[in-house]
């Protein structure tokens, strides 16, 4: 059996990761695994634990950080992220193509590790629709949604080492494009 692909996923909030996400795992041809993130941040409604994120204590946290625990680790708007290192290796021997959802500073850190691993970076059409989509999800305040956008602002200024940039312009065809992009992969 080969090993998995490691696939670092990421986009400015809002953009519809996501969504693409959940599209992409039900293709049964890309043979993907999620990676679970452990997070310091409060659970959304609807979201599950052990599925959406490993929902943990700031001390928890830095003691995975500390043990050397986890493959990355950032903070992003007041909370903690990371994606824990015994998971990702677990699923790649097994075969899975493993997708990493996470933001650029852990991208970054990721791709240092493994320079072999597919980059994608979700971009929104524009910042206006960035800010109707993270006003209709309903999720977070006002302020927290400005933040969200001045941290998009910056963090489109530095995308440049994403392997593929996909923009969700229409869901289907970023779907469909991101499909390919692991397909080509996979078939190297």
């Amino acid at each position: 059996m080969e090993k998995g692909l490691l696939i670092v996923f990421s986009g400015v909030s809002g953009v519809g990761k996501g969504t693409i996400l959940k599209e992409l795992m039900a293709m049964e041809d890309l043979n993907l695994a999620y990676s679970v993130s452990m997070t310091t941040r409060q659970p959304r409604e609807g979201e599950v634990e052990g599925v959406n994120y490993f929902f943990v204590s700031k001390k928890r946290f830095l003691e995975a950080v500390k043990k050397g625990e986890l493959l990355e680790h950032a903070r992003f708007v007041d909370n903690d992220y990371g994606t824990p290192k015994a998971y990702v290796e677990q699923m790649r021997e097994a075969g899975k193509n493993v997708v990493l959802e996470i933001e650029i500073r852990g991208a970054k850190q990721i791709l240092k590790k493994c320079p072999d691993a597919l980059s994608i970076y979700i971009v929104p059409p524009s910042m206006e629709e960035l800010e109707k989509r993270l006003k209709e999800r309903k999720s977070e305040d006002e302020q927290t949604i400005m933040k969200r956008i001045s941290k998009a602002k910056k963090e489109l200024k530095e995308i440049d080492f994403y392997e593929h940039i996909v923009c969700n312009d229409d869901l289907a065809t970023a779907v469909e494009e991101i499909r390919q992009i692991i397909l080509n992969e996979m078939n190297k």
